[in-house]
């Protein structure tokens, strides 16, 4: 079986729409002839490449056509691949949790690896390095988006208001996690301030 071949039948086994790198691929034979199969596979188009060693099975809806990942899942791809751990920039979680309207124009990641720009096809993402164990705790979590989300907000922003907003956008499970996390006394005293037990779920 050639490189080429033996990757064919792995990706298959790849559901679609899911984001992989290509060092998944190097059991299967030397970095170069890898490459050169991943081209092919590529140009076949059997997989498409989302980022630098980034691919995905094509997955097609009859209403959008083409359907790609989130950038948030493309780039968890990336940083597992490098050992990395990852988190939502505050700006964006703060979103999420409709606290704030403002909406990036870049996307924007801690991550525990170095600072640094990836393209993602036509868009920019960039990784800011933060030496914080804090900040990124429950990592790839709705426990550690809002999390991230109380960090921007910062001190002064901060209420019971505020953690009102964020505990209905979490289960009991997840809120008691939040309230329980490694935080300084400000987002503690916060958090405390607001009972559990009207949590969802």
């Amino acid at each position: 079986m050639t490189v080429t071949e033996a990757i064919r039948k792995h990706i298959k086994s790849i559901k679609k729409g899911k984001p992989f790198t290509s060092s998944r691929f190097l059991k299967l034979g030397s970095r170069a002839a890898m490459d050169k199969a991943v081209s092919r596979l590529v140009e076949e188009g059997g997989i498409q490449r989302l980022a630098r060693g980034v691919f995905v099975r094509p997955e097609t809806s009859p209403f959008i056509g083409n359907v790609m990942p989130e950038i948030s899942e493309i780039v968890e791809v990336i940083a597992k691949d490098h050992g990395e751990t990852i988190q939502v920039h505050g700006a964006e979680a703060a979103r999420r949790f409709k606290l704030s309207t403002q909406m990036p124009t870049t996307p924007v990641f801690y991550t525990s690896g170095p600072g640094r720009k990836i393209k993602i096809g036509n868009m920019t993402v960039k990784l800011m390095h933060t030496t914080s164990h804090r900040r990124l705790q429950f990592a790839g979590q709705k426990t550690g988006l809002a999390l991230s989300a109380l960090w921007y907000l910062g001190k002064n922003n901060v209420n019971s208001s505020v953690v009102r907003k964020v505990r209905s956008g979490l289960s009991s499970h997840e809120f008691e996690a939040l309230r329980n996390a490694n935080v300084p006394a400000w987002m503690s005293e916060a958090l405390n301030s607001v009972e559990p037990e009207a949590a969802n779920g």
